[in-house]
C-alpha cells in the first residue's frame, strides 16, 4: 500500500482552492481515498472564504484582520501565497493575450474588403471577435470582476486553447 503525505494533502482539502479531483490529481491519490479519508476524519473544506480574502487583500495590497487559529493562519497563507502568484501570472498572459487581439483588429481595419478576400475577411474578424471575447472573459475571471463563479470553471490551460487553438495537422496556431 502506497503511503501518502495525508497531513499536506489536508491542508489543501481545508485550503478548499482546488477540486477534490485537481487535489487527488496534485497528489498522486485516487479521488475516492480522498473523499473517504475526508469524510472519515472530518475535514471541512471552511477555509475558502478566507483564501480568497487574503489572495484579494495580497492582489490589492490591502491587510485583513482577524484571520483565525494559528494553525488556519498559515493553511490561508500558503494557500493565498500560491493563488495570488497563479493570478498574477494569468493575468500577465490574458495581457498578452489580449495585445493580440488588438493587432489583429488593428490590422482588419486596413485591409480593404474585395470580392476576392471578403470570405477571409469575415472569418478574420469571427475569429478576432471570438479570441476578443474569451480574452475579456479570461480578464474578468483574473480580475475577479464578476460577482458569480459558475460551479464548474474550465481551467485556464483550457480557456487558453480556445483562444489559440492548435492546427493538429501541423502544430502551428490558427
Amino acid at each position: 500500500m502506497r503511503k501518502y503525505d495525508w497531513e499536506v494533502i489536508e491542508r489543501d482539502y481545508r485550503a478548499g482552492q482546488l477540486s477534490i479531483r485537481h487535489l487527488a490529481a496534485k497528489h498522486s491519490v485516487p479521488e475516492s481515498t480522498v473523499r473517504s479519508k475526508a469524510k472519515a476524519e472530518g475535514w471541512q473544506r471552511d477555509l475558502t472564504d478566507d483564501v480568497r480574502a487574503a489572495t484579494q487583500a495580497k492582489l490589492s495590497r490591502t491587510s485583513r484582520s482577524g484571520i483565525p487559529h494559528d494553525e488556519d493562519a498559515a493553511i490561508i497563507d500558503e494557500a493565498s501565497n500560491e493563488a495570488a502568484a497563479l493570478v498574477t501570472e494569468h493575468r500577465h498572459a490574458v495581457s498578452r493575450w489580449r495585445r493580440i487581439a488588438d493587432r489583429l483588429a488593428g490590422t482588419l481595419e486596413t485591409v480593404p474588403i474585395r470580392e476576392d478576400n471578403a470570405d477571409r475577411f469575415a472569418r478574420s474578424l469571427n475569429s478576432g471577435i471570438d479570441a476578443l471575447a474569451k480574452a475579456i472573459r479570461l480578464e474578468r475571471q483574473a480580475y475577479n470582476l464578476d460577482e458569480e463563479r459558475p460551479e464548474e470553471l474550465k481551467t485556464f490551460a483550457e480557456l487558453m486553447a480556445e483562444v489559440a487553438p492548435i492546427n493538429r495537422d501541423n502544430g502551428t496556431n490558427q
